[in-house]
């Protein structure tokens, strides 16, 4: 088998069943879990219906890089959504949600004869890490703390680290902490990559919920355009319905940018075999062609954390992010692991500990005493648990 397997650790989740398999749920209590980000609003009729009317394209193989009406709906919303105009011949490529292409593109791009570094901020969403492993790359965890505002200290990463980097994963909004880059964050992240000459990888994925219509997250594309660097030189962004349109299930997203990277990266799809099945690229046109759905997602999300903050405040330190479905809240105690084993225990709410989504940095775990809360489940059980939270006590 491959030695680098033994380089990667445990998925979050696996942990979280370890910590809680002694564990018994309280009697008088419904258990509500807040732990995974999976969305639990209904996906929209309409991908459902796409997805019937078209039942029988499973007879048929699919292309490797989908129907060209998929890549051109996929453009025309990246158009309308950021102003950036993105080729579907050259600069999209289709793929089975974020999570295999933010694995599988890093597996294209590392160039494993030399001595690769993959930047990563700590905490993180794990398949960075692993995609890194598995390339031969090593993984450099940059902390972000609400010390540097949850944002990467590219000042606080050495020289010779920098020289070694072939790819920065950014995620933005941040999972877990919600955080947001500015124009200024992007143009930083640019300037850093053309002077090493390491590829940007933005995982957007949380990219259509927030909370002000009118101040949607600034993307990567959109921020390259607004510079002036419609080439998309060395930046490439992942993105996927699982969270936009409530269908994580269908596996359905793209990866966009850098023609000169999409090109090869398409070439290694043709062998990595994961191409899209034709009722599902029907469906996500369909799905990519709809904002209605989308903004009555974000209405939901936003009565939701306008209920859980002031009430998960009382016990916890939780504040507003500035985008996504998560709470990154600080714990009452250091041990976020027995915070959230308390909790499921006293008042059947399962939560994930933060530590498990960090990696110590000079012996410290950025994400130590903290807790990760997905707002995903419905506003009546959101509002349940956020009640249940605030009267717990250790």
């Amino acid at each position: 088998m491959n030695p680098d397997l033994s380089l990667t650790r445990p998925y979050p989740f696996t942990r979280l069943r370890a910590l809680l398999a002694n564990s018994k749920l309280p009697d008088c209590l419904e258990h509500i879990s807040l732990s995974i980000g999976e969305p639990k609003h209904p996906m929209p009729s309409f991908v459902m219906k796409a997805l019937d009317e078209n039942s029988k394209l499973f007879e048929k193989y699919p292309a490797t890089n989908s129907a060209p009406e998929l890549r051109e709906a996929i453009s025309a919303w990246l158009f309308k959504r950021y102003g950036a105009k993105v080729d579907p011949l050259t600069e999209i490529v289709t793929c089975n949600g974020s999570r295999e292409a933010l694995f599988s593109f890093t597996q294209a791009l590392v160039d494993r004869t030399r001595d690769a570094v993959v930047l990563i901020p700590s905490p993180f969403y794990q398949i960075y890490e692993g995609a890194a492993y598995l390339a031969g790359a090593t993984p450099v965890y940059c902390p972000t703390t609400v010390e540097n505002n949850f944002i990467i200290d590219t000042n606080a990463i050495p020289e010779e680290t920098l020289k070694r980097t072939q790819l920065l994963f950014v995620c933005s909004p941040s999972n877990p902490t919600g955080k947001v880059l500015n124009l200024e964050d992007w143009a930083n992240l640019f300037e850093l990559a053309d002077r090493y000459n390491f590829v940007i990888g933005s995982d957007e994925c949380y990219s259509e919920i927030y909370f002000d219509e009118d101040n949607p997250p600034v993307g990567a594309l959109q921020a390259a355009s607004q510079l002036g660097r419609n080439d998309f030189d060395k930046i490439v962004v992942f993105s996927s319905l699982s969270k936009r349109s409530n269908v994580p299930g269908m596996r359905s997203g793209f990866v966009a940018g850098d023609a000169k990277l999409i090109k090869p990266y398409l070439l290694y799809r043709t062998y990595h075999g994961c191409s899209m099945p034709g009722p599902i690229q029907k469906a996500s046109i369909a799905a990519w062609s709809d904002e209605e759905h989308v903004r009555e997602n974000r209405r939901l999300y936003k009565e939701k954390f306008q209920t859980a903050v002031p009430l998960m405040g009382k016990t916890l330190g939780v504040w507003m992010p500035d985008a996504s479905f998560y709470l990154w809240a600080r714990t009452p105690i250091e041990d976020d692991q027995e915070y959230a084993k308390k909790l499921y225990e006293q008042k059947a709410i399962t939560v994930l500990p933060g530590s498990f989504l960090g990696r110590e940095i000079n012996g410290v775990n950025p994400a130590r005493g903290y807790v990760r809360i997905a707002l995903v489940a419905t506003v009546e059980e959101v509002k349940e648990a956020s009640k249940r939270i605030s009267e717990f006590q250790l």
